[in-house]
């Protein structure tokens, strides 16, 4: 008498010890094209959205100086502003193809890249701040020691406007 008959029918992938087999490359295969005849190109993009901005998000680093945790940030997580510049630029871009199947459910995705945008401007402003008082602690001196001429310097690139400069409004690209 086997074994296998007085412990009843195996579950599928189960070995007789117990363990799980592993799925044959004809089983991963069925299960990759079920998952794909079931999910849609609007699920996928919500969540890629979902993933840019949580991805975004965790790039900004501690915000406003707070530090993760008693030992300062984890390994490995450093505030990247450009990363989170294109992270927006992307669920942007994604938002306004979603806008066409699903624009009543957006709203929280909306919020969440709203929050992001405001936290961005937030951190890139401090960090311009930050750029600006180590260049003026320099004495404003140029290579050569002399005197950088701002006015001169502002007329090759013109500065941000007064909205821009609040850090309130959201600029594509910057």
């Amino acid at each position: 008498m086997s074994t296998e008959r007085a412990e009843g029918p195996r579950p599928e992938g189960a070995r007789a010890d117990g363990q799980a087999r592993e799925p044959s490359e004809d089983e991963l295969r069925a299960a990759y094209e079920a998952e794909l005849s079931r999910i849609t190109s609007t699920d996928v993009m919500l969540q890629a959205a979902v993933s840019l901005l949580n991805l975004g998000g965790r790039r900004l680093g501690p915000i406003g100086g707070e530090t993760a945790g008693a030992g300062g940030e984890a390994a490995g997580e450093r505030r990247d502003l450009e990363q989170v510049r294109d992270a927006i630029d992307g669920v942007r871009a994604l938002l306004d193809v979603l806008e066409r199947r699903v624009s009543k459910e957006l709203g929280p995705l909306r919020d969440a890249l709203s929050q992001l945008q405001l936290a961005y401007a937030r951190e890139a402003q401090a960090a311009a701040e930050q750029d600006a008082g180590a260049g003026a602690s320099a004495g404003g001196q140029g290579r050569s020691g002399e005197q950088k001429d701002s006015s001169a310097e502002q007329g090759t690139k013109p500065g941000p406007g007064p909205a821009e400069s609040s850090g309130r409004l959201w600029v594509p690209g910057r």
